[in-house]
């Protein structure tokens, strides 16, 4: 498997590929892409680099590779597969792939913000995409229900798939809503969102990786925070 290995972040690093979606760099990436091909751990490399590969593996591992290089298809969306800390999610181009920070900030409960995270009953995630955000604040805070809400219909589909594979489906409500619009009055504990936030100038410029990603999930507005002034007003109230 090695040859692969050494295969694989050499050719990456000569199409110069752009990574963003989860890996740094060529050889983690490529590392990610073959383990996960091959159905192995994806935290145990070392002991398989002297492995050989069966005919069908090499064949798998090589179209990988291709479709990485040749598509400059996001590697996620390749295994259809997102990681953030402990978990997983299926994702496809109908989303973009998880990599908010506030994903980190949950883990911990928000701390030290929220001093009493029991006491969290009602969260709402905004433009919850794939619904990790909303996932793993139904985790951090297990008192709450969570309302997600997201523009797109095809994201929220796979939001479903992502709550019932977690089995969230009691209090994890998707709502497809313009931000606030369908919400009525409720109001909530805490509001969580990973809007869209690139600016104009900056989605003509985007390496070809993001261009497989929905623009709705991306650009916003001339300077990228239509979304998150909408958001402040509403949230201000």
């Amino acid at each position: 498997m090695l040859d692969y290995l050494r295969f694989a972040v050499s050719r990456f690093n000569q199409a110069n590929l752009f990574f963003g979606h989860g890996s740094n760099n060529a050889h983690d990436e490529a590392a990610y892409l073959i383990l996960h091909t091959l159905h192995l751990p994806l935290d145990r490399l070392d002991p398989f680099l002297d492995a050989r590969l069966t005919d069908s593996e090499r064949t798998e591992v090589l179209n990988i590779i291709h479709r990485r290089v040749e598509n400059r298809i996001p590697a996620a969306y390749l295994t259809h597969q997102a990681l953030l800390g402990d978990f997983s999610f299926y994702v496809d181009e109908r989303v973009i792939v998880p990599r908010s920070f506030i994903a980190e900030l949950l883990f911990n409960q928000l701390s030290p913000w929220i001093t009493e995270p029991e006491n969290i009953a009602n969260v709402l995630d905004l433009c919850t995409g794939s619904g990790c955000l909303a996932i793993i604040a139904a985790h951090a805070f297990p008192n709450s229900s969570v309302d997600a809400v997201d523009l797109s219909t095809s994201a929220l589909a796979v939001a479903e798939r992502n709550v019932a594979d977690y089995e969230l489906q009691d209090r994890i409500c998707l709502i497809e809503s313009d931000l606030f619009a369908k919400l009525d009055t409720k109001r909530y504990d805490l509001i969580i969102s990973n809007p869209p936030y690139v600016d104009a100038e900056s989605v003509k410029t985007l390496p070809q990786e993001y261009l497989h990603e929905p623009e709705l999930a991306l650009g916003s507005g001339h300077d990228g925070l239509d979304g998150v002034r909408i958001i402040l007003k509403n949230t201000a109230q």
